[in-house]
């Protein structure tokens, strides 16, 4: 099957990110991935939350909800419960998606649903302008934080390897052809794919800026068993090396399927015409 046209994705608003947003590498790479799978922008479906990145919708032809703060993901569960035939993508940024969003972060990788979540990772809150994020470095000043930020920062590959997530991986909006690939990757795995992207914010964040993470990065060695997540675990905890690439991936059932065989067992058990009181008899 040939390759569908890129340009087929483009919404009717283009991308309004500050001049050198990381953000326009991972739109610009998650359509070539859509592209080459041949995915149908009727089929297909963009949550995200709030944030910079989580304008992700308005710049997309597919269906598209930009719901509240943080729950990107149960809306994307959600949507995929309720059209499984969908194709499901849900994106936001680190604050979006570890602070307010941690806790449905932590739960839909335990659910394994079947969609891919890319998070956006620049280190700060820069659609307020400068609030230090999850992920922000002990030691960052911004307009907000003018002494230093005092927390420690949140691993998000980590965390996501911790709870055992099907698919997990990382790359930077400074390597556009990784990136496309693991989004490919990640859209083809069966089950719940995360995608770390380190994407460097121009305007907010002086700290992790694109020449440092350049500086960082280096991809995963080759010997690495995608199926060993205590060695997944060792290459997330190096602090001197960002690693990218496919950190884990496995296959498990999905929460859908799970769900499917909860609703079949039902149906077994009451039987057609039941009344309201023979269906609660089993609840006594």
């Amino acid at each position: 099957m040939a390759e569908a046209d890129v340009n087929q994705y483009k919404g009717k608003v283009k991308p309004s990110w500050c001049p050198g947003c990381g953000n326009y590498s991972v739109i610009t790479a998650l359509r070539r991935a859509m592209a080459t799978l041949n995915y149908v922008p009727d089929e297909t479906s963009i949550i995200s939350g709030i944030g910079c990145s989580s304008r992700f919708p308005f710049f997309m032809s597919t269906y598209g909800f930009h719901t509240i703060h943080g729950r990107a993901l149960p809306v994307a569960i959600g949507h995929k419960l309720a059209n499984p035939k969908q194709n499901v993508i849900a994106l936001g940024g680190d604050g979006d998606g570890l602070s307010i969003g941690g806790n449905h972060f932590i739960h839909a990788g335990r659910k394994n649903p079947n969609i891919t979540y890319i998070m956006m990772d620049n280190e700060i809150y820069a659609l307020t302008k400068g609030q230090c994020s999850p992920t922000s470095r002990i030691g960052t000043t911004t307009k907000c934080n003018p002494y230093a930020w005092t927390a420690d920062k949140i691993n998000p590959v980590l965390l996501a390897l911790s709870f055992n997530v099907s698919f997990v991986a990382r790359s930077y909006s400074g390597d556009i052809k990784q990136l496309e690939e693991l989004i490919t990757l990640g859209l083809q795995h069966k089950g719940f794919s995360f995608i770390h992207v380190i994407s460097p914010c121009v305007q907010y964040n002086k700290v992790t800026s694109f020449d440092r993470i350049k500086e960082l990065v280096n991809p995963i060695p080759e010997e690495h068993s995608t199926e060993d997540r205590l060695d997944a675990m060792r290459l997330a905890f190096d602090n001197d090396t960002l690693y990218t690439g496919l950190f884990y991936s496995i296959d498990k059932p999905t929460y859908e399927e799970r769900v499917d065989k909860v609703i079949e067992k039902a149906k077994a058990t009451v039987p057609n015409g039941a009344t309201v009181e023979e269906i609660m008899k089993q609840f006594t």
